[in-house]
């Protein structure tokens, strides 16, 4: 397969090439928008490490170390989320923005599918010198149970290494 020729316009990444739109077919990579197919951040970014992409700026190839420090400016979370999104990604699960849940993720079990089946988890990255109030984790726990997904907190350390805690409601 040829490398998707992409484009990133302000914050939005895209691309109408016929492999964009194989690879979202294959692996739900990216989002179909108006006949393009858009992209997160994090999957533009993994699939420019993967060699699967080549991403444009009025029409010049972004090199890979300008691209890190242009997507720093559009997420200055993205050095904690980025690494989850890999990790998770290289597992075989198919990870999603959160946005509209004012989360970071939402993943998709093995096998599921975005549009056919419903998330699993919603992930929120963290690095581990940040402290989580319980406030702040109460607030995350109920965002997960008001969407009916389960509660993963991704704590990436000082080494890039990633520790998942899943949080799930139990009825006694």
């Amino acid at each position: 397969m040829e490398k998707i020729q992409a484009h990133i316009i302000g914050e939005i990444i895209s691309s109408n090439a016929s492999e964009a739109h194989a690879l979202y077919k294959k692996s739900c990579f990216g989002e179909p928008k108006a006949g393009k197919i858009q992209y997160s951040l994090s999957e533009a970014l993994f699939l420019v490490e993967k060699e699967k992409m080549d991403l444009l700026s009025r029409n010049k190839q972004i090199p890979k170390r300008e691209l890190i420090k242009k997507l720093q400016r559009i997420d200055k979370k993205i050095q904690i989320k980025y690494p989850v999104f890999e990790d998770l990604r290289e597992r075989g699960y198919i990870v999603k923005t959160a946005l509209k849940f004012g989360a970071d993720f939402r993943v998709y079990d093995k096998g599921a599918r975005p549009g056919k089946q419903h998330a699993k988890w919603i992930v929120f990255a963290e690095h581990e010198s940040r402290k989580l109030t319980w406030h702040e984790f109460s607030a995350k726990n109920r965002v997960a149970h008001s969407t009916r997904k389960n509660l993963l907190l991704a704590i990436v350390d000082e080494e890039g290494d990633i520790t998942y805690y899943e949080c799930r409601w139990l009825k006694p």
